[in-house]
């Protein structure tokens, strides 16, 4: 029932979808409007070739954890569940996206309870990913941004706590199934029944530290295709772009209140 409902409603779900980024760039508009773009053509088709290889990795992380815990799905039909499901994340609630490929992996004979695990699994992979990119750009550079006045001094602390999960998990590799099946017996779901080796997430974290470093690079491309830089400041805003893409992504990314962290991300 559920599910027949969600795909009657998908269309739905599109159109809100478009009409939140349509109102985002209303607001914006006027301040677009006055900016003296100076547009670099070389910087921009970087930034788009390093966003595909951004969103080629992601789908390769997402496709392993899936085959983790009992689905099945090639590349391409992986690539387009992931790319047609993608829209809908700019919603407000942070669900629409899951419950998407939910449905459209349902349609390729995955079971539902495989691809929410996946993508609940998925959630927590990358969230620890960005952990040694924050640890990495926070003690080279001591830069908290507006706190760092009020934070300088509890830098190695922060670090500390921020990587203490990532450690827990690689340690342990079992605790994060644990930690899984605890979030799906909350939701009145089965426990997993798989286990996770140590190798297979280190690998699954190596590719997802790889993919956030791709979407910093795209980022850090992409701002250097709108304006004119020198190369010494290039040198200089390259490793603060980079890292903090993906800091600020994991923060807007367990808001639950703006669509995919709009706002809180920026």
């Amino acid at each position: 029932m559920l599910m027949r409902t969600l795909r009657r409603m998908q269309p739905l779900f599109v159109l809100l979808a478009l009409l939140f980024m349509a109102l985002l760039l209303r607001s914006q508009w006027e301040e677009l409007q006055t900016h003296q773009w100076q547009l670099n053509p070389r910087w921009l088709v970087a930034s788009a070739g390093l966003l595909v290889a951004a969103w080629a990795v992601e789908i390769v992380v997402w496709l392993r954890l899936l085959r983790t815990v009992g689905g099945r799905l090639g590349y391409w039909p992986g690539a387009r569940i992931w790319f047609l499901s993608a829209i809908v994340r700019y919603i407000p609630g942070n669900v629409w996206q899951p419950l998407s490929m939910t449905l459209l992996c349902q349609r390729r004979g995955v079971k539902p309870e495989a691809t929410v695990t996946s993508i609940l699994l998925y959630q927590v992979i990358i969230l620890l990913a960005v952990t040694p990119i924050a640890a990495l750009y926070f003690g080279a550079t001591g830069n908290w941004g507006l706190l760092t006045d009020l934070l300088s001094g509890f830098g190695p602390w922060l670090i500390g706590i921020g990587l203490a999960p990532l450690a827990a998990f690689l340690v342990r590799p079992a605790l994060l199934i644990d930690v899984v099946n605890w979030v799906l017996r909350r939701f009145g779901r089965a426990p997993l029944e798989t286990g996770f080796a140590r190798g297979e997430l280190l690998v699954i974290l190596a590719l997802a530290v790889a993919d956030w470093v791709l979407w910093g690079a795209s980022f850090c491309a992409l701002a250097f295709g709108l304006n004119v830089y020198s190369a010494p400041e290039m040198l200089a805003l390259a490793p603060h772009l980079i890292a903090v893409y993906s800091v600020a992504y994991a923060i807007g990314l367990v808001s639950l209140l703006t669509p995919s962290g709009l706002g809180v991300r920026e």
